[in-house]
């Protein structure tokens, strides 16, 4: 199983579509919209090297210096097999 962190979602987004649009959107719709296109780009990917499997975004954990914190509001935002 792999884990991937995004630390710097709102600067993606500002280097994208430009520091005043980002400054407009809440930090969580940043994350979002980065995670859903590296999900497609993992998917696209990952299939054209034959691999199979699953990909999820999740919500209530974080990844803190080699563990896992595990919060009260556990979730599957989203949800892909390739």
């Amino acid at each position: 199983m792999l884990v991937l962190k995004i630390t710097n979602a709102p600067e993606v987004v500002a280097a994208k579509i430009g520091r005043f649009l980002e400054a407009l959107t809440p930090d969580s719709l940043d994350e979002k919209t980065v995670e859903d296109v590296l999900i497609q780009e993992l998917i696209k990917n990952l299939t054209a090297e034959g691999l199979k499997g699953e990909v999820a975004a999740v919500r209530g954990i974080d990844l803190k210096d080699k563990t896992f914190e595990v919060g009260d509001g556990l979730h599957v935002r989203r949800h892909e097999t390739f």
